[in-house]
């Protein structure tokens, strides 16, 4: 079972429910494992005692054009979705910061006058909590500006596990969307906020259109905001579980520390989130 946690902003509390997910279903004895997708800033890491056995860098190809060869046809810029290669009546130019690696200026290039040289742009990392539950993580490099190719390889690396938790990047960019890639279910994490509203029907719409089934945890609960549950009924989408504004809960993750630890009744409703999931996943899950 691949299950991804995901927001439609950031702050909205996903690393609270994967992490403490994680714990619980491990403690239950399941075997478990938590990516760390959201790579632009990864920090599950704060919440376990980790020993990392695995790590390797990850690099994209940058053009680097001979021009003794090149010819100026402008071949090259027009294939470039990204105007990382730009052909001048005298010269070309390629900006490094903004190619994302995808070759086709060498593909296309009719006087093979373009090779590759490789970049690193951030790498991933693997091992185990102390705990034993399973973890990998992505790091962007500062300044790149996609971090789709990190997520990628470490879902290609990624170890066999009876759960998978896959902590996603907010919001509904490309990278979200290749977190979610072949996930058997998605935990959309919002607040009781129009601004939590809002970002959440942005990403529900991507779940919906990658035909992904779903459910909604709403975090910092406020019961006199009413939209928020009106939208969710008439979506059919099902409250998975309410975690409401607590000083207690706010003081644990502040010393990352995980809550579920420590306030008994958590534990038995981070299980019945998982039994739901299941539930509604069925026979479906991979």
């Amino acid at each position: 079972m691949i299950v991804n946690v995901l927001s439609g902003k950031g702050g909205t509390g996903k690393t609270t429910v994967s992490t403490n997910l994680a714990y619980v279903l491990h403690e239950e004895g399941k075997d478990v494992q938590l990516l760390d997708a959201d790579v632009e800033e990864p920090n599950t890491h704060i919440f376990f005692d980790i020993e990392i056995d695995f790590e390797r860098s990850v690099d994209i190809l940058l053009p680097v054009v001979d021009k003794n060869k090149c010819t100026l046809c402008g071949e090259c810029a027009k294939v470039c979705q990204f105007g990382a290669i730009v052909v001048f009546p005298k010269t070309v130019m390629v900006f490094d910061y903004l190619c994302h690696g995808c070759g086709a200026c060498a593909m296309i290039c009719p006087e093979k006058a373009i090779s590759e040289r490789p970049k690193s742009i951030g790498k991933i990392s693997f091992g185990k909590t102390k705990e034993g539950i399973k973890y990998g993580m992505g790091l962007l490099n500062i300044g790149e500006p996609s971090g789709v190719r990190i997520i990628r390889e470490m879902k290609k690396e990624m170890r066999s596990a009876e759960v998978t938790i896959i902590d996603s990047p907010p919001g509904t960019s490309c990278p979200v969307v290749e977190s979610l890639r072949r996930s058997d279910f998605a935990i959309l994490v919002t607040e009781s906020t129009p601004f939590g509203l809002h970002d959440l029907r942005m990403a529900m719409r991507v779940v919906k259109d990658m035909g992904i089934k779903h459910g909604v945890v709403i975090n910092r609960y406020d019961p006199d905001f009413k939209d928020l549950e009106e939208f969710l009924i008439e979506e059919n989408v099902p409250v998975l579980m309410r975690i409401p504004f607590d000083k207690r809960i706010a003081e644990y993750y502040s010393r990352g520390e995980l809550f579920s630890k420590h306030l008994e009744d958590w534990k038995e409703r981070f299980s019945e989130l998982y039994k739901t999931i299941e539930s509604e996943v069925g026979s479906d899950a991979r």
